[in-house]
């Protein structure tokens, strides 16, 4: 016995699940019964009176949870962080536990009113004293976790809750005597599983499964070699053997309706300080202010929620609304985040919809030196399809050549600072790269909300559907494309050989004819096929025409290969006239550029296929620039490729049978992309159809 140890108890005269405040209680309420509550409670109250002294704080009605005591407040030596509930139904506790720690000598330290901590349900100590490991996410915010540091002087690590079934730390984590960690794993995101581990070496830890998770075999208490619990499996009371522990288990069933077991009947109020530890804490906070129409885009609700599903915790300082339907919105949030990782992996996101630190206004850019050919500098900023400035020598300076994953290049010129976009094997020695998220900004357009919608309506309403009616969204791309014709803009095509199989090749021929394609990317396949249907008639075989395969019909795409190799070239096959049709055959006649980028699994392949990777890529790139819409016909992999290079600002139609190619470019975030899941043969006749019914001034080219 150590009768040194000391734990609070509070009676259940007045317990019941009177409420529901986490999913335990569900179905509970008023189904818990008083007299068994009271026979477990005392069974407890027994068992621990035999290993260390009980106090006991005077229950009272109304508050039928007091009997929780582990949520009183937060003791190390004779000081006491109150506990602060996040809901009405437990704030009633808050002054009986506060006159029970005056009353019993402890220096009581009391959180801001609107700042949610409960206690050592979401406090516990090391058992050896080293450091308090803080939980948060669901009735604890992070934010407390300073001043837990503060006032009790001690390093704090902390640990963000994911199970709603798991709603406070002590329900799914219990330290142990001797450095030994009981825990659930599946209860905390993957930032906190890595924290436990650096922390508690892979012999002290012991990882309990659901099942025993479920039964709060984390809730547990540990007074020296004991270990006090509801239940546990056989195997698990064998491996806490092994390192010897003896378990005790005790039936805390009607408790387990509302939410706790051992651990929540108990706090313990002799924690002893370790006089040579100080505190530490690595949470890190920013404000951050977002401009916009945040109401109706649904920008403020997209920023909260990424702070939160990254890992962090907010706060809405201020939120000004736009008083007029055109008048745009303002909020200053502050972050923070459980580490400076976090907080970078945050602010990234956050970055990406447009979002100012506040503190930039009067810091430049994090910049490191490129020290080898290719090499980007660790923790170097992954750049977006979105407008980006960095601040440098107190100025902010444009990204040139903005593209998806790539570094900020900074060169320092005669002529002032230049920062470019540059994939990471363009990088060069002598080069500095931004480093961090501070100093970065994106620009994102705050319009009207009349343009707004109209432009939503065309290119924003997207989503990824096979329902969506594939006419609507051609008469939209439709008009586009005569708009974007007749002023002279830029639009180019990427597309794979399921153009020729579907049916689609003479529509994108006609496209190119008359003046709406301005570049084609793609693979050595679709020019393959294409020139295959021209020459033979057939794709892949299969005769274009009667849909049935031809007699030796597998050879014709190799028999398309060799004869262009004779000729050296597309263009040299087009002007023998060998090719006379199809979609390579108008890219010669009607001087539209095209790169046709190889692979591994490519035949031949063609002359005109690039086969250097990175040579394609710079191609691809060089005919992308500039374009206002980007045609993607059935090409997960050109597609895919393209998106990464395009810009925001660039409208984008991408046109699959597989959902997942379209998901892959409604992932980027870009509100100009729309995603069609449809035959690409269909979609390509009804476009032209589409076309034919609108009127234009346009006259093509003479040959």
């Amino acid at each position: 016995m150590t009768p040194r140890i000391k734990f609070l108890m509070c009676a259940p005269d007045h317990y019941d699940v009177d409420y529901v405040i986490n999913p335990w209680m569900e179905g509970n309420i008023h189904k818990s019964s008083r007299d068994r509550a009271v026979e477990q409670w005392q069974g407890l109250h027994h068992i621990i009176k035999e290993h260390a002294i009980v106090d006991l704080v005077q229950p009272q009605k109304g508050v039928p949870d007091m009997v929780f005591t582990a949520n009183a407040g937060l003791v190390l030596g004779k000081n006491v962080v109150l506990s602060r509930f996040l809901h009405k139904e437990r704030q009633g506790e808050e002054p009986f536990f506060k006159a029970w720690f005056e009353e019993n000598g402890y220096t009581v330290y009391e959180l801001p009113k609107d700042l949610p901590f409960e206690g050592a349900g979401d406090a516990l100590l090391d058992r050896e004293g080293r450091w308090l490991w803080a939980g948060y996410g669901f009735r604890s915010e992070l934010d407390s976790h300073p001043y837990l540091a503060k006032w009790l002087d001690i390093e704090v690590l902390s640990l963000r809750l994911i199970d709603d079934r798991f709603y406070h730390l002590d329900t799914c984590f219990c330290p142990l005597a001797n450095g030994y960690l009981l825990y659930y794993p599946g209860a905390f995101d993957s930032y906190s599983n890595r924290l436990i581990e650096m922390r508690v070496a892979a012999e002290k830890r012991i990882p309990i499964e659901e099942a025993d998770a479920v039964n709060f075999a984390c809730n547990a208490v540990n007074i020296d070699h004991i270990v006090v619990m509801n239940k546990a499996s056989d195997s698990l009371k064998a491996r806490l053997g092994e390192v010897g522990f003896q378990v005790i288990e005790t039936p805390l069933t009607e408790f387990l309706k509302a939410g706790g077991a051992a651990k929540c009947l108990t706090l313990r109020t002799t924690e002893p300080v370790r006089e040579e530890l100080h505190a530490n804490v690595y949470v890190e906070s920013r404000i951050l202010k977002i401009e916009g129409h945040l109401l109706d885009s649904g920008l403020i609700n997209r920023a909260l929620d990424l702070i939160v599903d990254n890992g962090g915790s907010f706060q809405v300082l201020n939120f000004s609304l736009g008083e007029q339907r055109q008048s745009t919105s303002a909020a200053e949030v502050k972050v923070s985040a459980p580490s400076h990782e976090v907080m970078e992996s945050i602010l990234s996101h956050l970055i990406d919809l447009g979002a100012v630190d506040l503190p930039q206004d009067e810091r430049d850019a994090k910049l490191e030196p490129v020290e080898k050919n290719g090499v980007a500098p660790d923790d170097f900023y992954v750049t977006t399809i979105y407008p980006t400035e960095v601040r440098i020598s107190g100025e902010w300076v444009q990204v040139q050549n903005q593209r998806m994953d790539g570094a900020i290049a900074i060169t320092r010129t005669p002529q002032g600072i230049v920062a470019k976009c540059k994939l990471l094997r363009d990088l060069e020695v002598g080069e500095e790269v931004v480093v961090d998220v501070l100093g970065i900004r994106t620009i994102r357009k705050t319009e009207s909300r009349e343009k707004r919608n109209a432009e939503e309506f065309s290119f924003m309403s997207a989503g990824v559907s096979s329902e969506r009616r594939v006419e609507l969204v051609v008469e939209q791309v439709a008009w586009e494309l005569r708009k974007i014709r007749d002023a002279g803009g830029k639009v180019v095509v990427t597309a794979g050989p399921v153009v020729i199989h579907t049916g689609g090749g003479e529509h994108l021929s006609r496209l190119i004819r008359e003046g709406y394609v301005q570049a084609l990317l793609g693979g050595n396949a679709i020019a393959v096929h294409d020139i295959e249907q021209s020459m033979l008639g057939t794709s892949l075989g299969v005769d274009m025409k009667r849909g049935v395969a031809v007699r030796g019909g597998h050879r014709h795409h190799l028999k398309a290969i060799n004869t262009i190799r004779r000729y050296g070239s597309i263009a040299k096959a087009v002007e023998a006239g060998i090719i006379n049709s199809g979609i390579m055959y108008e890219c010669v006649k009607n001087d539209v550029p095209f790169v046709l980028a190889g692979s591994i699994r490519d035949d031949g392949p063609l002359p005109d296929t690039q086969m250097d990777l990175i040579k394609a890529q710079v191609e691809y790139a060089k005919h992308i620039r500039g374009a206002e819409m980007i045609l993607m016909l059935s090409s997960m992999l050109h597609s895919i490729g393209v998106g990464n290079m395009t810009p925001a600002g660039v409208k984008m139609v991408c046109v699959d049978i597989n959902p997942a190619v379209v998901t892959k470019l409604s992932d980027r975030g870009s509100i100009e992309s729309v995603g069609v899941v449809t035959d690409v043969g269909l979609f390509l006749s009804l476009l032209v159809q589409q076309l034919d019914k609108l009127t234009s001034p346009y006259v093509t080219k003479a040959r």
